[in-house]
């Protein structure tokens, strides 16, 4: 299991898209991911879950990965959550 915490920071404008777009690439993924935020887990892969979770600006969460591909699907969540502008 691969596991990463970060701290979302995206305009207010923009932050509905970068979540939608982390679950697509999420989804891309053979690996079963979650994100983590407050004691809560969401399947990363579920539109629904993710926003049962109310990522804000500046919430700390955390993803966890696990399958054959975690450790890329963990990458690229990250560094789209990094700088989630470039998808956008």
């Amino acid at each position: 299991m691969t596991k990463e915490k970060i701290v979302f920071d995206c305009e207010d404008a923009l932050q509905m898209k970068a979540v939608a777009v982390m679950i697509q690439k999420a989804s891309q993924y053979h690996s079963t991911i979650y994100i983590v935020r407050s004691g809560r887990r969401a399947n990363a892969k579920s539109l629904l879950g993710v926003m049962s979770l109310g990522i804000e600006n500046g919430a700390e969460i955390e993803i966890e990965a696990n399958g054959d591909d975690e450790k890329e699907a963990c990458e690229a969540l990250i560094s789209h959550l990094k700088n989630p502008k470039i998808a956008v």
